[in-house]
């Protein structure tokens, strides 16, 4: 499916404010057509929250979104993403994210290096000084990276964009939305991707990116 989409947003399932249906209908009015909720998840909680997503899939269709129930590993020892994705995929999950090695929290070194080589991981999220060799990797199995919109998070989405370029990896332009302040018009979108330094050229295919070949490919 075409248009806008977010494939990076939390609800009350994990730290977010808002109901899954709630932050559909809010998405719904700004013109998605493509949402992603992937709450925080562990090896506590990631199969409730994939199914607690599920019955919410026909009222996000009501509104006119493809809701994609999905998760964010976050915080997991590295070498437990890998079974953790398996995991969550096998319970139906359509997306899984990693919670990369953002610089503004402690985030378990490592952790690039066993997203990027996960075949069941789709995005690699705020992924902080990502190594090129991490990014071949994630170039190979066709996993994004995200440059983010959430503070803190974006201070090295330059540097994404950059190593991204280099290992000719997708990029996805996400949220990672909590409340709806953090909701993104076109236009917050466009400027995200513009101000992490991609050309207008670039920020045409990125935010344009057909999310249902993506996550098929």
């Amino acid at each position: 499916m075409s248009g806008m989409y977010d494939l990076h947003t939390h609800t009350i399932h994990s730290d977010g404010e808002m109901l899954p249906i709630e932050l559909v209908r809010r998405m719904a009015v700004l013109g998605y057509t493509t949402v992603a909720v992937t709450d925080h998840a562990d090896t506590s909680n990631a199969i409730t929250i994939v199914a607690s997503l599920m019955p919410v899939r026909e009222s996000a269709w009501m509104f006119g979104v493809k809701l994609l129930c999905g998760i964010e590993i976050t915080h997991v020892p590295p070498q437990q993403i890998a079974d953790l994705a398996r995991q969550a995929k096998a319970a139906g999950a359509d997306i899984v994210i990693v919670h990369g090695e953002t610089p503004v929290e402690p985030v378990a070194p490592g952790t690039n290096h066993a997203a990027c080589t996960c075949r069941d991981v789709d995005v690699l999220a705020h992924p902080g000084i990502l190594s090129i060799e991490d990014a071949l990797h994630a170039a190979e199995y066709n996993i994004a990276l995200e440059i983010t919109a959430r503070a803190g998070h974006n201070r090295t989405n330059g540097y994404v964009v950059l190593v991204a370029r280099e290992a000719s990896c997708q990029m996805v332009v996400n949220s990672d939305a909590h409340s709806p302040h953090d909701l993104l018009d076109e236009r917050a979108r466009f400027l995200v991707a513009k101000g992490a330094g991609l050309t207008d050229a670039e920020c045409r295919d990125v935010l344009s990116l057909n999310i249902d070949r993506f996550l098929s490919s």
